[in-house]
């Protein structure tokens, strides 16, 4: 079988970059070993917003009684039910996304792909050529090498577990790990975190880091700071236990699980047929045009450990179709200025440098910062502060980062990721009339 493009990986940057050629008329495959859409449609960002949508509907209902409303004090919730109803959504948009592939003229291959050379791929017995072959088979959590590791489960096993369990604990300090400890405690379960380092999401801006920690520890989430973890264990009674390098133990556990980063797939691939060069992470090595060191062969998305986002690797990979086969000669993704949201409790929203990074970069730069009850919380019994920093740069006070916890920042920080990807400055805010009574508005009223 002879193609014009091979998309190895059916995740949303093959996906996109398939359909995006094809609309250019270009013979495509897609090879795909698991479930069509990747990690973000079956075990990452559609599945991880449902259950944090169900967290917040169960802090809602708390506030709830507040507002004047007959509500129990603690509802209950049919995980059974929740877990049913999100699986067969995902199931839904598994033939969503099977059936577009189809309408584009894309041929589906289901298997394990792997390079016979450059521009050669086989899935079992079956050999596919062609001129260009796209790299797009994402990352999987990384599990620590530690005794017991076993005992523990990852986000893949979070959207196995078919009841809520009591007791958890979460290894990790990133994104992944705060947005699960968050989804766990508001819907009852008791959490304890285990922290290599002091804080949590490390990369990102102090405000948002501490911040986070505060409320997060004032939602009743336990932690455990700058240990070092030295083994797993199952207890007498079947819980786990965590052994620290000081002989300490925690235990009484339901579940152990794993946020302590991911890695790229890429073992079963024979990249060493095509030429193709990993780093010492294993992610494969890009130019800014997502050429790898094979002529003809291209990766996009996690696989490359480059702001592993599910937009990013959309439009990356629909940026390399068009130069492919669009002839868009220079098309490629602009990395900088990329807007995220982590859908902790609260949320975070962050576009730009950290304060940080602009005082190593840029030397003149001025910060402004506010801190709030959101009016939702003004007379509830739990008030989670908002927090927002400005970071501004240079005499004119070009905005260079956005950084926004609490209620609404996952929605407010797009349009602003807008106003900096055009260059606004801290003056171009303040002209900016403010929408009252919202939280967005302090972005524009801060001195």
């Amino acid at each position: 079988m002879r193609f014009d493009y091979l998309v190895i990986g059916g995740g949303s940057g093959g996906i996109a970059s398939a359909r995006r050629a094809a609309s250019y008329g270009a013979r495509v495959a897609i090879v795909e070993k698991a479930r069509v859409g990747g990690t973000c449609v079956n075990v990452g960002c559609v599945p991880k917003k449902i259950m944090w949508n169900a967290a917040t509907i169960a802090e809602h209902l708390h506030a709830a009684a507040d507002y004047g409303f007959s509500v129990a004090r603690d509802p209950t919730l049919d995980w059974a039910a929740l877990e049913a109803a999100r699986d067969a959504y995902v199931a839904r948009l598994n033939g969503i996304y099977a059936r577009n592939l189809d309408a584009d003229g894309v041929t589906y291959i289901e298997g394990v792909a792997r390079f016979a050379d450059a521009h050669t791929v086989f899935v079992g017995a079956r050999e596919i050529a062609a001129e260009h072959v796209l790299i797009a088979t994402g990352s999987t959590p990384r599990v620590p090498d530690v005794p017991g590791a076993e005992l523990g489960i990852t986000s893949d096993g979070f959207f196995e577990l078919e009841q809520r369990p009591k007791s958890v604990a979460i290894v990790g300090a990133g994104y992944i790990a705060v947005e699960i400890a968050g989804v766990f405690r508001a819907l009852g379960t008791d959490v304890t975190m285990t922290l290599r380092g002091e804080h949590l999401l490390a990369k990102f801006d102090p405000l948002l880091r501490e911040r986070l920690l505060a409320e997060m520890t004032a939602s009743g989430i336990a932690f455990e700071t700058c240990v070092h973890l030295d083994r797993v264990v199952r207890e007498a009674g079947g819980t786990i236990a965590m052994v620290f390098g000081d002989g300490r133990v925690s235990g009484g556990f339901d579940v152990l699980l794993w946020a302590t980063g991911r890695i790229a797939l890429t073992d079963q691939l024979g990249l060493e047929n095509a030429g193709v060069r990993v780093d010492a992470h294993n992610d494969v090595v890009v130019d800014a045009l997502q050429n790898t060191t094979a002529a003809g062969v291209y990766a996009v998305g996690d696989v490359t450990g480059k702001a592993m986002l599910t937009p990013v690797a959309i439009a990356a990979g629909r940026k390399l179709a068009d130069r492919l086969f669009g002839g868009v000669e220079d098309a490629r993704l602009d990395y900088d200025m990329i807007p995220t949201v982590v859908f902790s409790h609260p949320p975070i929203g962050t576009v730009g440098l950290t304060e940080e990074e602009a005082r190593a970069t840029l030397g003149d730069v001025k910060i402004y910062t506010t801190r709030f009850t959101n009016m939702f919380h003004a007379f509830t019994a739990r008030k989670p502060a908002s927090a927002m920093k400005l970071v501004c740069a240079g005499k004119e006070e070009r905005v260079v980062g956005v950084h926004v916890i609490g209620m609404g920042a996952d929605e407010m920080i797009q349009g602003f990721a807008v106003a900096l990807k055009m260059g606004a400055t801290k003056a171009d805010l303040d002209r900016t009339v403010a929408i009252h009574p919202t939280a967005a508005e302090e972005l524009v009223l801060m001195r």
